[in-house]
């Protein structure tokens, strides 16, 4: 009978992504299986390392609510469109 002796270990070739979560960023948020877009408007540091960001205060695209969420249920930035604005 063989035994899988193999580790899954987390990469360290990349940071985590809270860490590259600014203000003014749209984020996707998941939470109880659903998700939803918000736009950060305000990151707050954990107490224990003022690098880490714990908290971000987020604005729901669809209904402008704004509330806090732990900095763990962000799984995805979304990337900026870059486009020229016609004048």
């Amino acid at each position: 009978m063989s035994v899988d002796h193999s580790v899954v270990t987390q990469r360290t070739d990349r940071d985590p992504l809270i860490l590259h979560v600014k203000a003014g960023m749209t984020v996707i948020v998941e939470e109880n299986g659903d998700w939803w877009m918000g736009d950060v408007v305000f990151v707050e540091a954990g107490a224990r390392n003022t690098k880490v960001p714990t908290l971000f205060q987020v604005a729901n695209v669809d209904t402008g609510f704004i509330r806090w969420i732990n900095a763990d249920l962000v799984t995805h930035i979304v990337p900026r469109i870059h486009e020229a604005v016609a004048a």
